[in-house]
């Protein structure tokens, strides 16, 4: 599932691409969604786009023209709209030509120019929507990546609200307080952190600042030196980097972006790098368990005092196989050893096998008949 990264990138990617174009007529959707019709139609548009959280906007702007009374045309808009997008499972953004439209290709905008390009979202399992004339969601919190100070605040201000009574580890999903953080990155966030993942998150958020008492410090690196900046640090109890959880939810995104996320290009796939940055998530050696809402979770160790009873590892096999087969798991490990050790056994009998000519066959038969019969006129005289 795209996170706050993964969005971010993609705004960077409707920017890069349609830079300087101009795009033309109607939003048009295909016939298979339920998502809303966009009532824009425009001679001549741009868009660009912006990112908050698990969440994307698109802004659609009539060019502006010299003629200062020239009438609009009948259907046409000549005022910007606004379109949020929200990704769900798979969605993602992707920049053709007409001709070359992705399969699941469900709100397109087409270009003025010849031939024809189309900017397209694409949602292979239609899990994600858009608003026309939307706005952020009122219930989502503060970005975690771009609004650090106000997701920290926030947070630290709302650690009576009985949310912060269930474990950290579903808290780190709760949009309303970490908006941009999905199931791979609080994985990442809890193991970096060294906290287990079923732990109340209150007893693990309270006593942090709303301020960031470390990045404050180090900003007056350069004015004060490092050995006073460290003296004062001590003094005002501020925590190193890695023990503060919310400075965790904002640098490990950025490390993500910083990386490309997942692959976001549509045009090149390849997750490499974000494969060897993993250090939890899916990696080999790590548990995994189902929360309380039934989400996977992956940690190292302990899961804490809240994990829900009987809780059992969920059987990963389809998604390995989503993740291009890449072994992340003991048991596929197992299975695909012992099936080789079979195929080694198989091939091992064939060759110990000969297949005798068909003239010996017969000669050993008529042997055989031959004994059959003196041994049982042998045997009829005893």
């Amino acid at each position: 599932m795209p996170e706050g990264p993964e969005l971010h990138l993609a705004s960077l990617y409707v920017n890069s691409m349609c830079a300087g174009v101009v795009f033309t007529g109607p939003v048009r959707k295909s016939d298979v969604s339920k998502s809303p019709d966009v009532p824009f139609t425009s001679e001549a548009y741009y868009i660009t786009a912006s990112s908050r959280g698990k969440e994307v906007k698109l802004a659609l702007t009539p060019m502006k023209h010299d003629e200062p009374k020239r009438q609009v045309k009948p259907g046409q808009t000549e005022r910007p709209v606004n379109i949020v997008f929200r990704f769900g499972m798979s969605g993602y953004f992707r920049f053709t030509r007409e001709d070359e439209l992705p399969k699941h290709a469900h709100l397109r905008f087409y270009s003025k120019e010849k031939p024809c390009r189309v900017l397209s979202f694409v949602d292979a399992r239609r899990f994600g929507s858009w608003q026309p004339d939307g706005t952020w969601q009122p219930d989502r919190g503060p970005c975690v990546m771009f609004e650090y100070k106000s997701f920290r605040e926030n947070v630290v201000s709302h650690l009576s609200d009985r949310a912060f009574d269930r474990p950290i580890c579903e808290v780190l999903l709760n949009q309303k307080y970490f908006n941009g953080i999905g199931n791979y990155l609080r994985a990442e966030i809890l193991f970096r952190s060294h906290i287990p993942p079923f732990v109340s998150a209150r007893s693990v958020l309270e006593g942090l600042e709303s301020e960031d008492l470390w990045e404050k410090e180090n900003a007056l690196k350069n004015k004060i030196g490092e050995t006073k900046r460290k003296g004062r640090a001590k003094k005002k109890g501020v925590k190193h980097e890695v023990g503060d959880l919310l400075r965790l939810c904002h640098t490990v995104p950025l490390e993500v972006v910083k990386l490309g996320g997942k692959g976001y290009d549509p045009e090149k796939r390849d997750n490499s790098d974000f494969e060897a940055w993993l250090q939890c998530y899916y990696v080999d050696g790590m548990k995994s368990v189902r929360d309380h809402n039934g989400r996977t979770i992956w940690f190292r160790g302990d899961p804490g005092p809240m994990a829900p009873k009987n809780s059992k590892s969920p059987n990963i096999k389809k998604r390995v196989k989503q993740e291009d087969d890449h072994d992340y798991t003991v048991k596929k490990k197992v299975s695909r050893s012992r099936s080789e050790s079979t195929v080694r056994k198989k091939a091992i009998k064939r060759e110990g096998v000969t297949k005798t000519p068909k003239k010996e066959k017969d000669a050993h038969l008529t042997e055989a008949r031959i004994k059959k019969t003196n041994g049982g006129g042998g045997g009829s005289r005893k």
